[in-house]
């Protein structure tokens, strides 16, 4: 019942977020009202909502997400590992550790979002659908069909007319990735003997016409060359740094609304996140009060207004040609530093990140079918190794620490050169 996209396109992640909307129930509940049954939450008592379309209440019973389980874990202080272990072989137990918990603060109440099944979908152990969300009565909720909209105002607004988007969703946010290629530069030094490890190839070695060159490096013959073995023609001259943003948002807790700067090294697909530089808004405000969660058309046009706004503010920056070039000149003076000792570079800044065992070993491969043995060329890997992930949230948190596992490269190897 809970709806996962993974690169998108924008319409699809649009009718997604529209149908999700149409199903989702909010309601700020009384601890009296919760209670857990054979691993569901039961809700009764919570007050119904007159609407233009009749009645609407969100009582029943809903199945929690893995994200859901997170919320009640954090909200009545249960260890989550004991609280999944529970669900998987002690469903009982589940029941007992949330019911004693609600029962011993009588006085909480909780935000629980919830996505009622569709009229044509299973329901599984009779449930009406799933509890996405358990979270604090003081949660702004920011939803993602809106954030998106705004968004979408905002890039208008900043002149922005045709995008590439790309977008996951997940049970814990809206990932959508923009770039353009009105903003492009050339990065000779980033990009300094680098091939693609999905192709194993840079531009000189091999073509799809069977071309065999040199490997002297990038230029911008090359450049386009490659684009176009990746069916990626680029306009223009070649440039090989494209501007771009990532638009982030959670409607469950997990983490702010952020737009977050990105570069795209169009070669090969890669994407960097400068995070110092994203504009974030938590979702804290007010306490809300008991029963259904209706905004107001005003409440909401306020939130688009400034969204849609702080976007457009944002966008005009990140896509800004001199941001671009400055940012990229940041990069390209620390990208040079040679790793001689990849083995251990690599698992120093793997322990550093905490990438699991399989993503250092995918970083390793990925730094070796690279060719560029340098940290850039571990950043390279970083990123390129996060689009090997399924689950739009492990790859998008893979890539934002691409940039500082470059800069952990260069450290770890300045300290085996010390020893």
């Amino acid at each position: 019942m809970s709806d996962t996209l993974r690169t998108a396109d924008l319409p699809t992640l649009a009718a997604a977020l529209n149908d999700q909307r149409t199903r989702s129930l909010d309601v700020v509940a009384p601890a009296a009202t919760v209670r857990a049954v054979d691993g569901a939450i039961i809700l009764r008592g919570t007050e119904p909502k007159i609407t233009d379309d009749g009645v609407d209440t969100v009582d029943g019973r809903y199945v929690p997400t893995g994200v859901g389980d997170e919320g009640i874990a954090t909200k009545l202080d249960i260890p989550i590992g004991y609280l999944r272990r529970c669900r998987d072989g002690r469903p009982d137990l589940y029941d007992k550790n949330i019911n004693g918990w609600l029962d011993a603060n009588p006085g909480r109440k909780f935000l629980i979002r919830t996505l009622r099944a569709a009229d044509d979908e299973p329901r599984a152990d009779g449930a009406d659908g799933i509890m996405r969300a358990f979270l604090s009565d003081k949660y702004r909720c920011i939803d993602n069909f809106d954030v998106l909209l705004a968004a979408l105002k905002g890039m208008n607004d900043a002149g922005v007319t045709d995008p590439v988007v790309d977008a996951d969703l997940t049970d814990r946010r809206m990932i959508v990735r923009v770039s353009t290629p009105d903003v492009a530069v050339l990065a000779p030094k980033l990009l300094e003997g680098y091939r693609s490890p999905f192709g194993g190839h840079d531009a000189g070695v091999q073509h799809r016409d069977g071309r065999v060159g040199d490997i002297a490096g990038w230029t911008p013959e090359r450049v386009a060359n490659a684009s176009r073995d990746e069916g990626q023609t680029i306009e223009g001259g070649g440039e090989t740094v494209f501007a771009g943003f990532v638009i982030s948002n959670s409607e469950t807790g997990g983490g702010a609304f952020n737009i977050t700067p990105r570069l795209v090294v169009k070669v090969c697909r890669n994407g960097m996140t400068i995070t110092a530089d994203a504009l974030k808004r938590v979702h804290l405000g007010a306490q809300l009060d008991d029963g259904i969660i209706q905004w107001s058309e005003a409440t909401a046009q306020k939130n688009l207004a400034l969204v849609a706004s702080q976007t457009a503010d944002a966008v005009r920056k990140f896509l800004d040609p001199a941001y671009l070039a400055a940012k990229v000149a940041e990069l390209e003076a620390e990208a040079g530093e040679p790793i001689d000792d990849a083995h251990t570079v690599i698992t120093t800044v793997s322990k550093r990140l905490g990438f699991t065992a399989e993503e250092q070993a995918n970083i390793l491969g990925h730094f070796i079918k690279g060719g560029q043995l340098t940290a850039g060329g571990v950043m390279h890997a970083v990123t390129s190794a996060a689009q090997l992930h399924t689950d739009g949230d492990a790859a998008t948190d893979m890539e934002a620490k691409g940039l500082a596992a470059m800069r952990e490269a260069v450290a770890a190897t300045r300290a085996l050169a010390r020893v």
